[in-house]
Formats: C-alpha cells, structure tokens, sequence
C-alpha cells in the first residue's frame, strides 16, 4: 500500500473547499480547469461572486475576482519553473476572455500549495524579479512587489485549529488529539462527497503509520466508524446470503451440466465413430482422387497434343484459305476472258456464216453464168461488186 500512486489533487481540491466552505455561497470551485484550448489546465481556479466583500479565511485573503491554485503534493516540490508556468497560465487566462481586456490583470491571484518550503525558488524570485516574502500567519507568505496578487501556502506549516484538512494532506500525519479531532468532524459530515474524498485520501497516505499506532488510536477509529462498519458488515451479510443462494444454484446448474457432459460424452463416441467411418470414405475417395489426377494428366496431355494438331490444321486451313482466294480470283478472271471469248467466237462464227452465204452466193452466180456462157459478166462481178448484186437479185440470189 506504501506504493500505491495517491491522487493527491482530489484530496486537496476537496480539503480546499472544506476550508473555505464558511463562504462557499459566493466561491465557484473548478478542478482541472481548461485555461486553454491547447490543453493547459491549472488545479484549482475559484471564481469569487461580484461584490467588494472580502474573503476572511486566512488562505482566501488575497482572493480577488479569479483566483488560480496550483498544488504540489507531499511528493513534489515547488520550482522556479513551475512559478512561471503558473504566472504563464494566468496571462493565458486573462487572455481567453470573450473580448479585449474582457479580464482585468487586477482581477486575478496566484496561489501555490505546497508541502515544502520552496527556499531555492524564492532565492531565484528575489534575483530575477525582486520579490519579497512577507509571511501573513502560519504556512502562508505574500509574494510582495509584483503586479499580480501571488501568495504561498506551506499546508505542513497551516495552523491545525483553522486548516485542519489542508494541513493533514501529508503521509507523516501523527496520531494525536488534532487528528481525532478530524475524524469526529468527518464522522459529522460524512455523507459529504467532499468530506470522503478528502479522509479517504488522508487514510490512505498514512495507513502504514496507522497501523504503527497500535490498538489505541485503531479503537479510536472504530469507534467513530462503528456506525459505518455495521451498515458495511449488514451489507458484507446480506452479499454473503447472496452468494450462497447463487452458490446454491450454481450447485443445481453444475448437476445439470455433469448430466450434459455425460450425455456429450455419449455423442462424442458416437460422433468419433462416424469420423472413423468418416475416414475410411476419406481415404477411398483420396485413391479415386489419384486415378482421377492420372487420367487428367493424361487428358491434359492429349489436350494439349489436340490442340498442337488444331493449330497447325488452322495453319494449313489459313494456307488454304489463301490459295483458295488467289485460285478464286484466277477463276474470276478466268471466266472474265472466257466470257470475251465466248463473245468473239459467237462474233466469228456469225461472220463465218456470212461469208459461207456469200461464198454460196458467189459459186451459185458463178455456176450460172457459167452455165450460160456469160464470160463477160463474169469478169465484171468479180471487180464490180454493184454488178455483182444486180446479178444476185437478177438470179434471185
């Protein structure tokens, strides 16, 4: 538990608003408040109403209108860095106003909590920036000469009778009358979401010194919490009845179960079973699988050989299908020059009609002049054709 990581910033942000619960009405609290949109966050920023009254808890004197808290646990320490992070962080939040200069610098505080006091970074403040320290009461010191209202609480340092719950956030808490005085005023208000978180805090930082303690201050304890132990050990009977009443059915559910089981156990032999049978069949059909591969091989291979033959057919099919072309063209032309010669032959065979006529015509003239003597007029038709066609009509030629 000594190592167990202790939100200490929730204890404080609630010990916090303990403290200045007598004038919570006019105290707005925000925790983990966004200064920017970045992701730039402050502890603690306290919103005060707008009136002139002052606040008069000794940590909330100096609080004006915005009042920015960081808090460093008994862990941490407080550095030269972390001061101007912080007074970085309140220009920014003077800045994020809905209009210019919306935020008067005058308006806001600064105030650092912390468990040690940060000598080495006042040394540096009074260096860099002439800062003095003036100290107000008890763990609480001004940080005088600066235009921003900056104060710093050594919570180890408060006074026990005025911040009792500030001034217990720490792991070295004793086991005295101060300390039983906080747990009578938590038994009070313990039903308070403020009060809890900052005793469950405080418990736990200092359970190993508690426990150190011995019986004295345990009874102590027990005797405040004894109301709250009882609700919690009703509580721990009734969860307990509650778990017997499920264990019970649990039982009954794993009686139920055992029976499934049994009646699984059952189909799981039968179904093994089948599976035996089941790879028997596997191991048939792997054998006709093989065939079957062999038989495709071969077909593949025959496939391919088909396709070889079909290639070169295709080949000599392209080489024919040329031929054919140039033969169809020669066929073409052929049937061009034959058709010529039909006509010229048709056109010598009418001429040698005619002239066979006019042979006949001229043997049958020449015959009958001859027959009658006529030598004269077969001189003349042999040179004049005008003559000769008279003698052909003369003759009925």
């Amino acid at each position: 538990m000594a190592d167990e990581i202790l939100q200490w910033h929730d204890g404080f942000h609630a010990a916090l608003q303990i403290e200045l619960q007598g004038e919570a009405a006019r105290l707005n609290f925000h925790s983990e408040y966004e200064l920017y949109k970045k992701s730039l966050r402050v502890d603690t920023v306290v919103i005060k109403d707008s009136d002139d009254t002052p606040v008069q808890k000794n940590i909330g004197k100096i609080f004006r209108k915005y009042n920015l808290i960081e808090y460093k646990s008994p862990d941490d320490y407080l550095s030269i860095d972390d001061f101007y992070k912080v007074y970085g962080y309140a220009c920014f939040y003077q800045s994020k106003a809905e209009k210019v200069h919306g935020i008067s610098m005058e308006d806001i505080t600064i105030t650092f909590v912390c468990g040690h006091y940060p000598r080495k970074m006042l040394k540096l403040l009074k260096k860099e920036r002439n800062i003095e320290v003036v100290q107000k009461g008890k763990g609480i010191y001004l940080l005088a000469n600066d235009p921003i209202p900056m104060q710093i609480i050594v919570n180890t340092q408060l006074s026990q009778r005025e911040n009792r719950w500030l001034g217990s956030l720490k792991r070295d808490l004793a086991m005295d009358e101060n300390t039983k005085r906080l747990v009578r005023e938590y038994k009070i208000h313990r039903e308070s979401n403020l009060y809890q978180a900052a005793m469950d805090l405080i418990m736990r930082a200092n359970q190993k010194t508690m426990e150190e303690a011995g019986n004295m201050v345990c009874d102590a304890i027990k005797e405040i919490f004894a109301d709250e132990w009882k609700e919690k050990e009703r509580q721990f009977q009734e969860k307990e009845s509650r778990f017997q009443e499920k264990e019970s059915q649990f039982q009954e559910k794993e009686s139920r179960f055992q029976e499934k089981e049994s009646q699984f156990q059952e189909k799981e032999s039968r179904f093994q079973e089948k599976e035996s049978q089941f790879q028997e069949k596997e191991s048939r059909f792997q054998e006709k699988e093989s065939r079957f591969q062999e038989k495709e091989t071969k077909f593949q291979k025959k496939e391919r050989q088909l396709q070889e033959k079909e290639t070169r057919f295709q080949e000599k099919e392209t080489r024919f299908q040329e031929r054919e072309t140039q033969f169809q063209e020669k066929e073409s032309r052929f049937q061009e020059r034959e058709t010529q010669f039909q006509e010229k032959e048709s056109q010598i065979q009418k001429r040698e009609l005619q002239l066979r006529k006019r042979e006949n015509r001229m043997e049958s003239l020449i015959q009958l002049l001859l027959n009658n003597n006529l030598l004269d007029d077969l001189k003349k038709i042999s040179v004049d054709r005008a003559y000769r066609e008279q003698m052909y009509q003369r003759y009925g030629l």
